[in-house]
């Protein structure tokens, strides 16, 4: 017997809409295609595009994988928030950091010494 979906309210769609153009801009970020992406979570290339537009909904147990490949917690997937609080994309300058943290020391301090260095510039 198969079951009928439940209903999916207004508010319910904006969120799988704004949580997947967050996956999507981190995929982008990381240098993922959908289909990569597809292969680490063992689904095809359709599922994500479907996932990236809030057509789909990503299972539950697929949030551990998710968020480690994506380099985020559940926290900042579910809901980003700006650095003022609210809600919102994150500022360019703050995903900027966010990837800086995420490189090696030498090349994080190669580009400390060169913000530096344009900073004294004025």
């Amino acid at each position: 017997m198969k079951t009928k979906p439940f209903p999916v309210t207004d508010s319910e769609l904006s969120f799988f809409k704004a949580f997947g153009q967050r996956m999507a801009g981190l995929r982008r970020q990381r240098g993922l295609t959908q289909s990569d992406l597809g292969e680490l979570l063992g689904v095809d290339q359709t599922a994500v595009a479907s996932y990236e537009i809030g057509r789909r909904r990503v299972p539950l147990s697929m949030l551990p994988i998710l968020t480690t490949t994506l380099g985020v917690s559940v926290t900042e997937l579910i809901e980003q928030r700006s650095s003022n609080g609210k809600r919102g994309p994150t500022p360019k300058l703050q995903r900027q950091i966010d990837q800086v943290s995420r490189l090696p020391k030498a090349k994080q301090k190669f580009v400390s010494d060169f913000l530096e260095t344009v900073l004294q510039q004025g």
